[in-house]
């Protein structure tokens, strides 16, 4: 079932859209941006969006423009979400394209954001389904956060950062982006600097090789609820594999919806 995706700009659609974010990010009557907040924002000519099937909202995208002299103007997209269950497949996606064509309408070629790099389905959406890239890993971004996704985890995030006219992108609107294989670099040899051991740890292992595989765990939300020490352990495990490869001058190449990341150093 498709969604109806609108922007939204009057006061009861913006308290609905911040009860929608406070739901999904686990903390009921305290959403993460407040209706005052996101009228200001649509006020002053930002993006605010609403998805809706059968007149209900189930997912909501913000962002706000940004770049000020020496920097590039570009769009921050600070918060997307779209309620469990949805009836919408794929609605993620939408809001995005959505947001994508908004900004290319007003001239804005380009939309960072971050993401938590131990999610590994917000990786392989933002990185393979988009065809954004990452090029910086910023070490406990936000600080201490208490939501019901980050609570006692360090705020470590990759930057997203998408270039909204380029052939990669406009690839990714049309659906034709392939998914990098992994199996067949495990196969040439490539050891992976980061994976999972028989008993769910992280394994760290140093490469110089020219392309790296670096493996996230199955649900790192999940983990943190029953094993916050090991979680702990995954989040510093991955700022040195990950991070650190960065900071060798590696680039990102994508990521797979199994939980890995390809990297190479050109």
């Amino acid at each position: 079932m498709s969604a109806d995706i609108r922007e939204l700009s009057e006061l009861e659609d913006l308290r609905q859209l911040a009860e929608l974010f406070a739901v999904v990010w686990g903390r009921p009557g305290k959403p993460p941006i407040s209706s005052d907040i996101l009228k200001a924002l649509a006020h002053s000519g930002n993006y605010l969006s609403g998805a809706y099937v059968g007149g209900r909202l189930i997912g909501g995208l913000v962002g706000w423009l940004g770049g000020v002299p020496p920097h590039a103007l570009h769009m921050h997209s600070h918060i997307l979400g779209v309620v469990p269950d949805s009836e919408a497949r794929g609605l993620g996606f939408d809001l995005k394209q959505h947001q994508r064509r908004w900004c290319l309408a007003r001239d804005v070629k380009v939309m960072e954001w971050t993401t938590d790099p131990l999610i590994r389905r917000n990786a392989y959406f933002n990185l393979s389904k988009l065809g954004a890239g990452a090029p910086e890993y910023l070490v406990d971004f936000y600080g201490q956060m208490e939501d019901g996704i980050n609570a006692g985890d360090a705020s470590d995030r990759l930057l997203i950062r998408w270039q909204l006219d380029s052939r990669k992108a406009e690839a990714a609107a049309a659906g034709e982006l392939t998914e990098l294989d992994v199996d067949k670099l495990r196969g040439w040899g490539r050891t992976p600097i980061l994976s999972a051991g028989p008993h769910g740890e992280p394994v760290l292992e140093s490469s110089s090789a020219r392309v790296l595989i670096c493996q996230v765990p199955d649900d790192i939300v999940a983990l943190r609820h029953s094993d916050p020490g090991l979680a702990r352990e995954w989040r510093i495990a991955l700022r040195l594999a990950l991070g650190g490869a960065l900071d060798r001058g590696y680039e990102i190449a994508g990521a797979t919806r199994s939980g890995w990341y390809v990297l190479e150093n050109q």
